[in-house]
């Protein structure tokens, strides 16, 4: 199948200043390849180009303001060859459901179109979706593959429109977008030269790139994590019992370098997910590497640990070739920037 050779060419990152997608474009630049990225206003653009100055003229930023429109991306992908396209949104607070389908299914189809028309270099397009698009709720707690499908928050949302819970909205953003992509290219599958990928991560934790200067301005992932480890927002028992699976940015950013290089991820949807966790084996991580942030619920012993679900990460290993950072290296590297910028 399509891959591109490893540091030859350029790729197109959409959403290019988002928390993902820095890693995404410091991931390809230093394999050897030039990033052309998309942001939604000029006024992104500088923190991309001094985050990136020492790699010279290697990345060029251009503004797409709306991803969601017909032919938005058709000037962007003309020239490159391959495409990842990490443009979605991602919160909890949504009113509306089509305050996240509409730029999570219309924008990937976007992209997809002007790839379609006008991409005639491209040889393979990678996806950020999400495991929200894999898993749905269990009784019992189970291990979820790249065969499942979250059917469940899109029948939701269906159903109960804006009076469903947001989280699932989020959910069914993620795997209505997917499927589409999916859909398209099986649709189109005799036209088009390059083929698809994608890359489905749990909540994605660790250092920062994007341009916060707050901590409770960070995104929706990191800054519950800045808040449960630095300021206790959990209570004991919260500490123990909510459980979910996460993965190191940098492990995410590196993936998508990867799945546009490896021939074998052409075709395929790839969970990359590094382990289940409790809040408190993080809050733990956390106190050992400074004894000032809180301890949390303790004694705690991390064989009591209890996880409701976890995902088979068996292909990103096998087909990527990609080995995971622990809870305990992301939490030192994370605080470690968190206390060089002053934020604890």
């Amino acid at each position: 199948m399509p891959a591109i050779t490893q540091g030859k060419g350029k790729v197109l990152v959409s959403g290019t200043n988002g928390y993902i997608a820095m890693w995404v474009v410091k991931s390809l630049l230093e394999k050897g390849y030039s990033v052309r990225g998309t942001v939604r206003s000029e006024s992104k653009i500088a923190h991309l180009k001094d985050t990136f100055k020492s790699y010279g003229d290697k990345l060029d930023v251009v503004v797409v303001s709306d991803i969601t429109k017909d032919c938005a991306f058709h000037e962007a992908v003309v020239g490159v060859e391959a495409i990842a396209h990490t443009a979605s949104p991602f919160y909890t607070t949504a009113k509306e459901p089509d305050e996240l389908l509409d730029p999570a299914v219309r924008g990937t189809l976007s992209i997809l179109q002007s790839a379609l028309a006008h991409g005639d270099t491209v040889k393979r397009v990678v996806i950020t979706s999400s495991t929200a698009a894999i898993a749905s709720p269990s009784p019992t707690p189970r291990v979820f593959t790249e065969a499942d499908w979250n059917e469940y928050s899109p029948r939701v949302v269906a159903e109960q429109g804006a009076a469903a819970p947001p989280a699932d909205m989020y959910r069914a953003s993620k795997a209505l977008a997917e499927r589409a992509a999916w859909d398209f290219v099986a649709k189109h599958k005799e036209r088009i030269g390059w083929d698809l990928a994608v890359i489905n991560p749990p909540f994605v934790y660790g250092p920062v790139l994007h341009e916060v200067s707050d901590p409770e301005q960070l995104n929706t992932s990191m800054v519950d994590w800045y808040r449960n480890l630095v300021k206790s927002s959990k209570t004991n028992e919260q500490l123990l019992s909510i459980t979910a699976c996460w993965v190191d940015v940098r492990d995410v950013g590196l993936a998508h370098a990867l799945a546009l290089e490896k021939p074998a991820a052409g075709g395929e949807r790839i969970i990359v997910a590094g382990s289940p966790y409790i809040w408190q084996e993080w809050v733990t991580a956390a106190h050992k590497f400074d004894p000032s942030l809180p301890a949390g619920n303790v004694p705690f012993d991390p064989a009591t640990a209890k996880y409701h679900s976890r995902y088979d990460s068996t292909k990103s290993q096998q087909v990527l070739g990609l080995r995971y950072h622990t809870i305990e290296e992301c939490t030192v590297d994370t605080l470690t920037q968190f206390k060089e910028k002053g934020w604890y």
